[in-house]
């Protein structure tokens, strides 16, 4: 669960380990991605000596001390060390993928979805079938098929969050601006606010973060990875995709949104004066709007995204995991701690006492522990964890990330920082799409025309 979108993932190049081993980390297939797996022990519970069993854990998340210092305290088998990392696109997965390198990794990280086929396709952590499968059954069917690949079971989710579209409801209200409910209503409604303030905007196309434009793909139905035979089939421009950006590239070009960095003072400022009035984003957004804007509480409301035929639908935007490094031969006491984060009460109420207020958990039964701990004055009283329970519902379920999407968000992110020198929404897709092409050629994996 990030601070803020999914921003472009630094590049986490490949483990040099030799052999047969590392040949067959360079996935042909999905199917082909479960031979790429550490060689961890079941060890676990105190040592021989009665000390308990230690383990490292690094992340980056809100709360993240928080959450081994509970564990650490109500644990007297497992002593958890943590250790703070950037987020994984201000270095985190650099600092991880140097360390499984020179084979001194954690036996706990976290990374975001995104990222584990890539880490998995590197040999970087292990399969934990043996140890989670009986408890996937616990999360939603989303984050499950993000953490299965070739019918084994990689990580534990923590957080799995729906888009939805916050606006400033007194804004909307006053200019008798309808909620789009359609993305053909919600161009209508910038069209409409536009005109009635020149010089507000309905919403931010964000031009250092591909999260929001593949959250808007995979919620069009489009399919940029697969598989066909032994080859990867990539196809970052299908239908879905091309119909996603000839839409915002209309609305960049008529000026009906802004564009600009999320991680920006001028993202805020705009957000403070009014001259933004609406933000795509997903469940974890409702902290972030919450901090940054504590001057507009009570002004500000939550819906559904906008769908293509009026029917809900949604991508995932942002979420993490937690797995265990690929030498850690401490499997079981891993194992128990990332279940004690992810599944307990106990886990999610260390984690929000930290402030993190609106993490939207992938464990269904902790939503409301997530829910009675938040403040929704900042909503107007709204029930917004409903809207994010509704929201969960309507992900589509045939999303795959690649194998590579470290190179992908990289390439993605350096041509949406041209946008506004003259890029195009296009480009970026087709820059993504060349360097994944590229990538995975060079690394001797076969890739099929889209």
């Amino acid at each position: 669960m990030p601070p803020h979108p999914i921003a472009a993932s630094n590049r986490v190049r490949r483990s040099k380990r030799t052999g047969a081993a590392a040949l067959a980390c360079s996935a042909l297939s999905l199917a082909l991605l479960g031979a790429c797996q550490g060689g961890g022990s079941q060890t676990g519970g105190s040592t021989s000596s009665g000390q308990p069993v230690s383990i490292t854990f690094w992340g980056w998340a809100r709360g993240s001390q928080q959450v081994v210092d509970a564990f650490n305290a109500s644990h007297k088998d497992v002593h958890v060390t943590f250790e703070q990392i950037p987020s994984g696109n201000a270095g985190g997965y650099a600092k991880i993928s140097n360390a499984v390198k020179a084979g001194n990794e954690p036996d706990v990280f976290n990374i975001e979805y995104p990222m584990l086929p890539d880490f998995v396709s590197q040999g970087a952590v292990q399969d934990l079938t043996s140890r989670i499968s009986g408890l996937m059954a616990k999360f939603t069917a989303q984050s499950v098929a993000l953490t299965t690949l070739a019918g084994k079971n990689w990580a534990l989710p923590l957080d799995a969050d729906p888009q939805v579209f916050f606006y400033r409801k007194d804004i909307f209200t006053e200019y008798r601006i309808p909620v789009p409910a359609t993305w053909d209503a919600f161009r209508s409604a910038a069209q409409q606010l536009k005109t009635a303030d020149p010089a507000a905007r309905i919403a931010t196309f964000f031009s250092d973060d591909p999260s929001t434009l593949e959250a808007m793909a995979w919620q069009a139905g489009g399919t940029w990875f697969g598989t066909s035979g032994d080859s990867w089939k990539i196809d970052l421009r299908d239908a879905a995709t091309e119909k996603v950006s000839a839409y915002w590239q209309s609305l960049i070009a008529d000026d009906l949104v802004r564009v600009q960095p999320y991680s920006s003072q001028a993202w805020t400022a705009s957000l403070q004066k009014s001259q933004t009035v609406g933000y795509l984003g997903a469940a974890w957004g409702a902290g972030a709007l919450k901090s940054a804007l504590p001057a507009e509480s009570g002004q500000w409301a939550v819906a559904p995204i906008p769908s293509w035929d009026g029917q809900p639908a949604s991508g995932m935007l942002g979420g993490s995991v937690f797995v265990v490094g690929k030498d850690s031969k401490n499997l079981a006491a891993d194992v128990e701690f990332a279940q004690w984060a992810t599944t307990t009460t106990q886990g999610m109420q260390s984690r929000i006492a930290s402030g993190i207020s609106s993490l939207f958990p992938a464990d269904p039964a902790l939503i409301p522990v997530a829910k009675s701990t938040f403040n929704t004055g900042f909503y107007g009283g709204q029930d917004i964890f409903s809207v994010f329970s509704a929201a969960s519902g309507t992900i589509r379920p045939d999303w795959t990330w690649g194998p590579s999407m470290g190179v992908t968000n990289t390439a993605m992110t350096d041509a949406l920082g041209r946008l506004a020198g003259g890029g195009s929404v296009d480009q970026v897709l087709q820059a993504g799409q060349d360097a994944t092409v590229a990538d995975l050629q060079a690394r001797g994996i076969q890739v099929a025309a889209p």
